[in-house]
């Protein structure tokens, strides 16, 4: 798919640089206090066109899918954006181009076009509104290496016919023309950092066309001291009313020069006529004016994206609720239930295990395991308030995974949650890069309430997600991790449902030190609770040591296997002795659990360290009140000698005054 300006449609020819006068003071001005100039439509309808030669760019040796459209098929037959003729999206696939199809050479020469049902059709990938929206945020977020500090995600009306669009924006680096391109076309990805969340190329027109029939992106962007603003058109609605049998992408481009404080068009005067057309007949702007003040709204730089048209479900009530909650975004018909419920279902309903099902707000607050403090996501006027999992578990453990094949090792945090057994909810929520995506696995189906409560968070970056992050690929490694998570599951309920009022099923004898081999090892590490912090996960997984942990087994192999060359395949020998302990349950019995002695000392080492860390933390704030009021009274104290100061002044002054009316009667006297 290729935009239709520039030399992507034409190649390489005249282009006409528009020049548009912009007051020199306002320019500097806004320059220096960073602020973005505005357009002037006026002064660039009085502006005299420049001509100058753009040389497009050319890739040797690659293979180009391409889209040439001739000019008359840039002109659309609808003088207003209409709606799509289907609103369901599931239903909006069938497509007619009959009318208007062409052939498959031009000139002679062979080329591959895109058919505009591939944007229906790749966007079924979201089979899940919210992941959709998810996918738009991830290319936000990817941008805080840039400079990013917020994204928008909120209701807006469109202008045209007064319908509600989803608008999505932030002030990261934004796009420069090229980028823009990148961003409308298929497959292609700039994202190169191992901590970016994109990589496939392929997201946002997966996303913005499950989400809406079409979708304008307008981006500000400051590349190598050139400021640039680009508009681009994905509409649906376009393609299927016109009948087009290949993908058109409507662009135009503005270049500021800031010597004469003006902005440049970078299209020849048919190209920028042939795409502000379309631009301002199928999007919700139907001025070139407003089309541009949506740029001056986005700042210095950043990018801002409405999806329009947005798509209704089977019922023909649009997909997205925005009238439930005025602060929130909901799946329609979702989490609206008003039937009188018994304690414990209306205990689960209202978990975050189930209400970020249908509540955007209560999705993106577990939607990244990290986010940065400097960084806010505004869902409808209100930040999203960062949830973390991990702290809403009781008698957490935390496991040392190790993938076999795969270098490094992944730290599994397991517990039960804090209104268990009040609640139906259980499962793993598996981030990946620091996005989830599988919130609440379920890795165990159960008939006897096993695994009931049981909730675990772990990051997994040696697995790969597929293209809608909403599910893992199918390979063996993840169908390694999935048996183990149902292992650990089904090992922590065993032995710690009694906790919660459960009957154990099985408690664990003393056992007897076996003899080792040489050649025998620990596997995964299982460390008693420790309370996290936000951000203290990676460096318990750092200092992790895997030869600390224990092994429990009622005359059976323990399924805590290693997954490294050192673990024998079918069984893990126990180094040694063991010892015994009692944990008090919910109903006043006791279980024995088999703890070893190393991971004794290693708890009583942790426990140390953790009250160290806590003295030193009180003495640290008390340092730090002492500080404060140490500074406090350098404050009042100056304020005091500035005063005296003041006050000497005055007396000094009225000192010499009595002095010299002293010398004045004394002299008086004498005559």
């Amino acid at each position: 798919m290729s935009p239709t300006n520039l030399s992507s449609m034409y190649g390489i020819g005249e282009v006409g640089v528009k020049a548009v006068k912009l007051e020199q003071d306002y320019i500097r001005r806004s320059m220096q206090q960073n602020q973005t100039p505005k357009f002037d439509l006026a002064s660039h309808e009085e502006s005299n066109s420049l001509i100058r030669r753009h040389e497009s760019e050319k890739s040797k040796g690659s293979t180009f899918l391409k889209t040439q459209v001739d000019d008359s098929s840039l002109c659309s037959t609808s003088s207003i954006c209409s709606a799509p003729i289907c609103r369901q999206f599931w239903r909006a696939g069938n497509y007619d181009d009959r009318l208007n199809s062409k052939p498959a050479s031009q000139n002679g020469t062979g080329y591959l076009r895109i058919h505009p049902k591939f944007l229906h059709s790749n966007a079924t990938s979201h089979k899940w509104v919210f992941g959709a929206v998810a996918e738009l945020l991830d290319n936000s977020v990817d941008e805080i290496q840039n400079g990013a500090t917020f994204v928008i995600v909120d209701k807006i009306l469109n202008p045209r016919n007064g319908t509600t669009a989803l608008l999505i924006q932030d002030d990261g680096g934004g796009m420069d023309p090229e980028a823009m391109r990148r961003c409308l076309s298929f497959g292609f990805s700039d994202k190169k950092s191992k901590t970016a969340i994109g990589q496939y190329g392929n997201g946002f027109k997966t996303s913005s066309m499950r989400l809406g029939a079409d979708v304008v992106v307008f981006s500000r962007c400051q590349k190598n001291r050139t400021l640039t603003q680009s508009v681009g058109l994905l509409s649906y609605t376009y393609l299927m009313q016109t009948r087009q049998d290949r993908i058109v992408v409507p662009m135009v481009d503005y270049q500021f020069n800031a010597n004469s404080g003006t902005w440049n068009t970078l299209h020849n005067e048919q190209q920028l006529k042939n795409n502000l057309s379309i631009l301002l007949q199928w999007s919700p702007v139907a001025t070139e004016a407003e089309l541009l003040k949506q740029c001056d709204d986005i700042g210095p730089h950043g990018t801002k994206i409405i999806v329009y048209n947005l798509w209704h479900n089977d019922d023909g009530k649009m997909e997205l609720d925005f009238e439930s909650d005025p602060e929130d975004i909901r799946i329609l018909g979702k989490g609206n239930n008003n039937e009188k419920v018994s304690y414990m279902v209306e205990a689960s309903e209202r978990h975050i295990g189930n209400r970020f099902r249908y509540s955007l707000r209560a999705y993106l607050s577990i939607l990244y395991l990290q986010v940065p403090e400097k960084f806010s996501i505004l869902l409808r006027g209100r930040v999203v308030e960062y949830h973390n999992i991990a702290a809403d578990l009781k008698f957490p453990e935390f496991i040392m995974y190790r993938p076999q094949n795969v270098e490094g090792s992944v730290l599994t945090t397991i517990g039960f949650l804090k209104e268990a057994p009040a609640v139906n909810i259980h499962g793993f929520n598996v981030y990946h890069k620091n996005r989830l995506i599988l919130p609440f696995w379920h890795v165990v189906t159960y008939s006897d309430s096993r695994g009931r409560g049981v909730v675990g968070v772990l990051e997994a970056n040696f697995i790969e997600p597929t293209h809608n992050k909403q599910e893992f690929e199918k390979t063996p490694v993840f169908q390694k991790l999935e048996t183990r998570l149902k292992e650990m599951t089904q090992e922590y309920w065993d032995y710690h449902c009694g906790l919660i009022g459960y009957q154990v099923k099985k408690k664990p004898r003393p056992n007897v030190m076996p003899q080792c081999g040489s050649d025998s090892r620990l596997s995964n590490g299982i460390y008693q609770p420790v309370m996290l912090s936000r951000d203290s996960s990676k460096t318990i997984g750092a200092k992790a040591s895997p030869a600390a942990g224990a092994r429990r087994d009622e005359g059976v192999t323990s399924k805590r296997k290693g997954h490294d060359h050192f673990v024998e395949p079918e069984r893990v020998k126990r180094i040694g002795a063991i010892a015994s302990r009692s944990t008090g349950s919910a109903q006043g019995g006791a279980v024995q659990i088999a703890i070893d002695p190393a991971e004794l000392l290693e708890e009583q080492e942790a426990s140390e360290v953790i009250k160290e860390n806590e003295k030193l933390r009180a003495q640290c704030k008390e340092y730090e009140t002492t500080d404060e009021e140490l500074n406090l009274k350098i404050t009042r104290l100056t304020t005091e000698v500035r005063e005296a100061r003041r006050e000497y002044a005055r007396l000094l002054i009225e000192s010499n005054l009595l002095e010299k009316v002293k010398k004045e009667n004394r002299q008086a006297k004498h005559v």
